[in-house]
């Protein structure tokens, strides 16, 4: 199988040497995302409410250029750097997705880059 590299200009670019997603065969791999506003740059200020729902729209702008869409999620998989924020993170998450919810893990994390609180990659399908 061969990997297809997925890049949007929707979605902030990669930091470094990665992908913002890859897709192999039917499945597309989400590079986690941080709450980075694309069209400024800059880190979303405010509480980790906001910052999940940047990253949630990030998420979902790469898979949109993949063909896919947060509806296609099989599995997510959350970083966050408080446990507490666990409840506020999950009414954002929950808000962003309808019917059937993807698999999911949720860790806490002593650091995350740029100092963030929230960070959330996925694996996806195209159909």
């Amino acid at each position: 199988m061969s990997k297809e590299i997925i890049s949007t200009s929707k979605a902030p670019g990669a930091v470094g040497p990665y992908s913002q997603g890859v897709k192999v065969g039917n499945l597309i791999f989400t590079s986690g995302q941080i709450a980075i506003n694309p069209e400024t740059g800059e880190l979303v200020k405010g509480d980790i409410k906001e910052q999940t729902r940047q990253v949630l729209h990030n998420l979902e702008a790469v898979l949109n250029a993949a063909g896919s869409g947060l509806d296609k999620v099989i599995k997510a998989t959350v970083f966050i750097n408080d446990m507490a924020k666990f409840g506020e993170v999950n009414e954002v998450y929950a808000s962003f997705f309808e019917g059937d919810y993807p698999a999911r893990s949720c860790v806490e994390v002593s650091r995350l880059p740029k100092d963030v609180a929230v960070e959330i990659e996925t694996i996806a399908v195209v159909e």
